[in-house]
């Protein structure tokens, strides 16, 4: 399934996810530049699991940082992680306001980073991409917004069809397909980084409970 947009409007400007937008996008058409040299900047500045738990210096943790804003080479891979982003993160930014955003945003990304590393602690693969922060955004959204309704884009077969869910049914889903791959991919060496997606809407699911509405209590008296 492909989301195509939401029917929540946000009350404010989602200005960090424009930046986070703009950031991912320059950084991309700068890999595009390089050419051949693009293998070279991906082991430079992508995660290493065996460099978090062998560590020859800061840079093997700033790779923390770096790594969600590299993408691979395939269009479809930057693409696809922008419009989760933009779908979905300009709500979670509103409702949990744009400095709060930044450090939710990161810490999404790390702790997916560090469980994808703990499944594979001896793996040299370098790790790209904002999916690990970007399901941490789609782990806040379906606590916080869980009937918000999403547009999706639905394969049947031969032909396609569009249809609103419920967020709580579109993105769970998406998750239990994450689940299901990544345990499936246990063992594999490179392709995707199920358990980064994981580990990011879990830590973003969580992050987000202080940011639920409560609801409004009626004080009264005993008699």
């Amino acid at each position: 399934m492909l989301p195509l947009k939401d029917d929540l409007k946000a009350r404010t400007r989602p200005v960090v996810v424009y930046a986070i937008l703009t950031a991912n996008i320059l950084v991309y058409l700068y890999e595009i530049s390089l050419g051949a040299e693009l293998n070279d900047f991906v082991r430079q500045f992508g995660v290493v699991p065996y460099l978090l738990f062998h560590p020859t210096g800061i840079e093997s943790y700033m790779r923390l940082f770096s790594s969600m804003f590299i993408h691979a080479d395939s269009i479809m891979h930057i693409l696809g992680n922008m419009l989760f982003l933009w779908i979905f993160a300009d709500n979670v930014e509103d409702r949990i306001g744009h400095v709060r955003f930044i450090l939710f945003y990161f810490g999404c990304g790390i702790a997916a980073a560090l469980l994808q590393s703990v499944i594979d602690p001896g793996s040299k693969i370098p790790m790209i991409g904002a999916s690990g922060a970007v399901s941490g955004v789609l782990g806040a959204y379906i606590l916080l917004f869980p009937k918000a309704r999403v547009l999706a884009l639905i394969p049947l077969g031969f032909f396609l069809r569009l249809s609103y869910l419920p967020s709580f049914i579109f993105l769970g889903i998406w998750f239990l397909y994450q689940f299901l791959f990544g345990v499936s991919s246990l063992g594999a060496r490179g392709g995707v980084a199920y358990f980064a997606h994981i580990g990011g809407f879990i830590t973003g699911l969580l992050l987000a409970l202080p940011f639920r509405k409560r609801r409004k209590t009626v004080d009264y008296n005993i008699y």
